[in-house]
C-alpha cells in the first residue's frame, strides 16, 4: 500500500511536464527519475515499472534537444540566485573569445552591481555592497570605451579573473577601467595634475572631514590582464579610498599604466607593467614612452611591482607614499629614462626601500623627508637630487648598493641647472657601497702626514654638496716630540686647513659632516 502514492505521482508526472516543456528547472527532476529507484519504492513484479521509465527517458531526451535548438535571445540583466552577488559577465552575453565587442554587456554587469542591495555604509555616503564580485570568467573581452560604474557612492566590490583588451577605436586618452564617476576627467596633463595635487594638499583637512569628497571605497581589481592596445592607459583611480590593485598585468599603454589621483590608500601590489612586452635588451628601448604608475595623491603603497618598459617607471606627485620591492628596468637612464621620479618639490615624504633600480635611476625634486635604503642600483643607475627652489631637507640615503661600469659615475648627483641648493639641512648620505662607481656621502674622513706648519685635507672626492662642510673634528699628533699649538684655520670649498705655530713633523686625522647643523 505504501508504494501506490509514489507510483501514482510518477504516472502523472509526464502529463505535468508536457504542459511546461521548456522549463529548464524540470531537467534536474528528470535526471533523478532516470536513475534506478530504490527497491523499497516499487514492487519487484510491477509490469509498468520499466515501461514508464523508458517513456520518461525518451521525454527527457526530447526536451534537451528542444532546449538546445531553441533560438538564442538577448541576455537579460542577471540577478545572482540565493542572495549571493557574483556577477558572471558571460551571463550578460559578453564574448570571452574577444572577437565581439563586449562593452555593453560588461557595463550592464557593472550597473547591476551598482544597483544591488547594500549592507549598510562604509564611509558616510558610500554604500557597502557586501563584497559583490564581477567575475570575468577567465575570458578575453574586447571593449571600445572605458568601463565605469554608473555613479559614485559604493564600495566593497571586486572585479577579477580575466582579460580586457582595447579595440582599435578605443579613445586614446581613456583607461580600460576608470574608477571615477562619468563626470570626472581622468586624463589631466602633468602640469594640471601637480596643480591639482597642491590644491588637494591645501584642503586635505576639509577632505578628511567630509566623506562626500570621495568617490568609492574598498574597490579591488585582482587577477586581471589589461591590454591597452596602444590606446590610452590601464586603470585610473580618482579620489577613492582603500583601492587595491593586486596581481594585474598591464601592457601596451601609451599614457599611464595605473593612474591614481587624489584619495587615500591605494595599494598596488604583485603586478607587472610594461608598454611593450619584453624582458630586457629590447632594440626599441630608446623609443619607450608613457609612465608605468603615476601617484598624484597621498598615503599610497606600491609593493612588489615590476615595471619592465616605459619611459618612466613611477612618477610620484603626492606626499607620504611608500615604494618597496619594486624592480624598474624600463627605459635606461642612458637613453633618457627614469625609474622613479619624485615630482612634488618640498612635500616629498616618500620612502623607497628594498627595491631594484636596473639601469634606471631615481630623480627627486627639492626632496623634503625622503628615505631611500636597502636598494640595489645596477648599470650606473644613480640618485639625482634636482633643485627647483634650492631646498633639500630631511633626506636619508643609506645602506644601498651600487654597481657600475667603472666610468666614474657618482652614486648621488646634483642637478642645479635651474638653481643651486641653498637650504641644506638634515641630509644623511652614508653607509652606501659601490663597485665601479664613485661613492658620494655627506660625511668623510681623511688622514695626512707632513712636515711643516700647514695641513690641507681635501674632501671633494667624497662629499656630495660643494662648499658645505658643517662640522669638523680633528686630532693632531707630533712625531718629533714637540708640543705645537694648532688650529683649524679655514674650512671652504670642501677643504679643511689646519695650521701649527711652529714647523713640526706630524699627522692630522679629520672627520667632516655636511648634513647636520
Amino acid at each position: 500500500m505504501a508504494t501506490q502514492p509514489s507510483l501514482l505521482f510518477i504516472l502523472c508526472l509526464p502529463t505535468i511536464l508536457l504542459v511546461f516543456p521548456f522549463l529548464s528547472s524540470a531537467t534536474p527532476y528528470l535526471h533523478s527519475l532516470s536513475s534506478p529507484a530504490p527497491a523499497t519504492h516499487f514492487s519487484g513484479g510491477t509490469p509498468h515499472y520499466h515501461r514508464h521509465f523508458s517513456n520518461l527517458r525518451k521525454l527527457k531526451a526530447s526536451l534537451t534537444v528542444r532546449h538546445d535548438s531553441a533560438p538564442s535571445a538577448p541576455m537579460p540583466s542577471f540577478t545572482p540566485p540565493g542572495g549571493a552577488r557574483v556577477y558572471h559577465v558571460t551571463s550578460y552575453g559578453a564574448d570571452p573569445t574577444g572577437k565581439i565587442d563586449s562593452t555593453e554587456s560588461l557595463l550592464r554587469a557593472l550597473s547591476d552591481v551598482y544597483n544591488s542591495t547594500s549592507e549598510g555604509s562604509l564611509m558616510e555616503g558610500i554604500r557597502n555592497l557586501g563584497g559583490a564580485q564581477i567575475n570575468l570568467d577567465g575570458g578575453n573581452f574586447l571593449i571600445s570605451r572605458p568601463l565605469r560604474l554608473p555613479a559614485a557612492g559604493v564600495g566593497n566590490v571586486m572585479i577579477h579573473g580575466g582579460s580586457l583588451r582595447a579595440s582599435d577605436d578605443f579613445p586614446s586618452d581613456g583607461y580600460l577601467i576608470e574608477l571615477s564617476p562619468p563626470s570626472s576627467s581622468s586624463s589631466l596633463s602633468a602640469a594640471k595634475k601637480i596643480k591639482y595635487q597642491r590644491a588637494m594638499n591645501s584642503t586635505e583637512d576639509a577632505m578628511l572631514s567630509s566623506s562626500s569628497s570621495y568617490n568609492y571605497e574598498y574597490i579591488s581589481f585582482r587577477d586581471l590582464l589589461l591590454d591597452s592596445n596602444y590606446r590610452g592607459g590601464g586603470i585610473s583611480v580618482v579620489n577613492s579610498l582603500r583601492t587595491t590593485i593586486d596581481n594585474c598585468y598591464i601592457t601596451h599603454f601609451t599614457t599611464t599604466g595605473i593612474s591614481v589621483q587624489g584619495g587615500h590608500e591605494t595599494y598596488i601590489r604583485s603586478s607587472f607593467l610594461g608598454q611593450h612586452i619584453t624582458a630586457g635588451g629590447d632594440p626599441g628601448e630608446r623609443n619607450f614612452s608613457g609612465t608605468g604608475i603615476r601617484l598624484v595623491g597621498n598615503d599610497n603603497a606600491v609593493t612588489d611591482v615590476v615595471i619592465f618598459s616605459a619611459a618612466t617607471g613611477i612618477v610620484v606627485s603626492g606626499q607620504a607614499n611608500i615604494i618597496t620591492g619594486v624592480h624598474c628596468y624600463n627605459k635606461a637612464t642612458g637613453f633618457g629614462g627614469t625609474g622613479i621620479y619624485l615630482q612634488l618639490p618640498g612635500l616629498t615624504q616618500t620612502r623607497i626601500v628594498n627595491s631594484y633600480m636596473d639601469y634606471t635611476g631615481i630623480v627627486a625634486e627639492d626632496p623634503v623627508q625622503l628615505h631611500i635604503s636597502n636598494t640595489f642600483f645596477l648599470g650606473d643607475a644613480s640618485i639625482t637630487l634636482k633643485s627647483i627652489n634650492g631646498i633639500v631637507s630631511g633626506v636619508n640615503i643609506v645602506d644601498n648598493m651600487f654597481s657600475g661600469s667603472g666610468k666614474g659615475v657618482a652614486i648621488v648627483q646634483l642637478d642645479e641647472s635651474k638653481s643651486a641648493f641653498k637650504q641644506i639641512d638634515q641630509v644623511v648620505i652614508e653607509r652606501n657601497n659601490a663597485k665601479g662607481m664613485q661613492v658620494k656621502s655627506t660625511v668623510g674622513s681623511a688622514e695626512l702626514e707632513g712636515n711643516g706648519t700647514s695641513w690641507i685635507l681635501d674632501f671633494n672626492s667624497v662629499l656630495t654638496f660643494p662648499n658645505h662642510i658643517r662640522n669638523v673634528q680633528y686630532s693632531f699628533r707630533s712625531s718629533d716630540n714637540g708640543f705645537p699649538k694648532h688650529i683649524v684655520r679655514n674650512v671652504s670649498e670642501n677643504r679643511v686647513v689646519i695650521e701649527t705655530d711652529v714647523a713640526v713633523v706630524g699627522s692630522v686625522f679629520a672627520t667632516v659632516d655636511q648634513g647636520r647643523s
